[in-house]
């Protein structure tokens, strides 16, 4: 039996039609059809299609994208990132309340929750039993990921899709959550926040930040981290992606987490770069981020002021005074 054979109603919902129906390994919707993968409905045009899927779909074409700008790197880069870095580890719950700090969790309990750029469905994991259904949607095959980790899950829902082009109707879900995606993007992080206002009445997003509230000496060592990662990210190398990243974080990361525990009596701490989030991960956390932060081309970071001027198009901006910087609620 289909994944979804259960699912039809929400599907309907989501989509916003009564033309919903299952026909072997697809979802037929309306005049189109999408192909189903191990559980994954796929919504991306098949000039997006990752290799894996590909290999499975073989009638997908391959070709010029029709839909606009789209980074075939980033999601190549993510793809493996969630693939190699794929368990939940003890620190991502910590991390999770760190995030969601500024969101009245138990509120969730009969809502729907999508969760934009799911990754490998970390944070959807510790809100499986907290709300009523979770649409995961990633455009890489970090979806894969995420399914196995949400595997003994039912209320979930997952889509390989370009955030850029849902086809889903407004407003279909409640609540939505989109944690370091939208700073990847080949277009401006700000104006793909304001589009999300279709989507839900209330979003909370993380964005990186322009190391606003730090000092100046921040901003110079991430010019010189972007000339190196702007180098980096181009080799596609596992073997080379695997190296580097253990070397960022035991030459790089993990030095600088034991300055800054030296510092800690002498109320400096926070004066070291990377010690304030880092200081209680662990070896294989803090590898995982290095590959994040070293092997994405594109990084985008915004200003407490510029979130703050997205004002202009929801009713109410929260922004959360604690790591990780910035996150912020969005509310029509």
């Amino acid at each position: 039996m289909s994944y979804y054979a259960d699912k039809l109603e929400s599907l309907k919902d989501l989509f916003g039609t009564d033309r919903i129906r299952l026909e072997g390994g697809h979802l037929a919707v309306g005049d189109r059809t999408f192909p189903i993968v191990d559980d994954v409905i796929i919504l991306t045009d098949p000039s997006q299609y990752t290799p894996y899927v590909r290999q499975r779909v073989p009638d997908g074409r391959a070709g010029q994208n029709a839909a606009g700008a789209f980074a075939e790197d980033i999601q190549f880069t993510f793809g493996e990132e969630w693939q190699n870095y794929a368990r939940i580890l003890p620190e991502h719950e910590n991390e999770f309340r760190q995030y969601f700090d500024i969101v009245d969790v138990d509120a969730l309990k009969n809502k729907r929750v999508c969760d934009l750029g799911c990754g490998m469905g970390r944070w959807s994991y510790f809100l499986k039993n907290r709300c009523r259904e979770i649409i995961l949607v990633d455009f890489s095959d970090a979806i894969f990921a995420a399914r196995n980790n949400l595997r003994e899950t039912a209320n979930c829902l997952f889509f390989m899709a370009d955030l850029k082009s849902l086809p889903f109707r407004d407003n279909f879900c409640d609540f939505l959550f989109s944690l370091g995606v939208l700073h990847h993007l080949p277009t401006p992080c700000l104006a793909e926040v304001r589009t999300l206002r279709r989507m839900a009445p209330e979003s909370l997003i993380f964005l990186y930040y322009a190391l606003d509230n730090r000092p100046y000496y921040f901003r110079a060592i991430l010019r010189m981290v972007t000339v190196l990662r702007t180098a980096v990210s181009g080799i596609r190398s596992s073997l080379f992606r695997k190296l580097f990243s253990l070397a960022g974080t035991y030459f790089i990361y993990v030095p600088l987490i034991a300055m800054g525990a030296l510092l800690k009596p002498f109320g400096l701490s926070s004066r070291v770069p990377l010690y304030d989030f880092y200081h209680d991960k662990s070896a294989k956390r803090i590898e995982q981020d290095v590959y994040d932060r070293f092997f994405t081309r594109i990084e985008q970071r915004v200003t407490r002021n510029e979130i703050l001027a997205l004002k202009d198009t929801f009713a109410e901006i929260v922004v959360s005074d604690h790591l990780p910087y910035w996150h912020f609620l969005c509310r029509k």
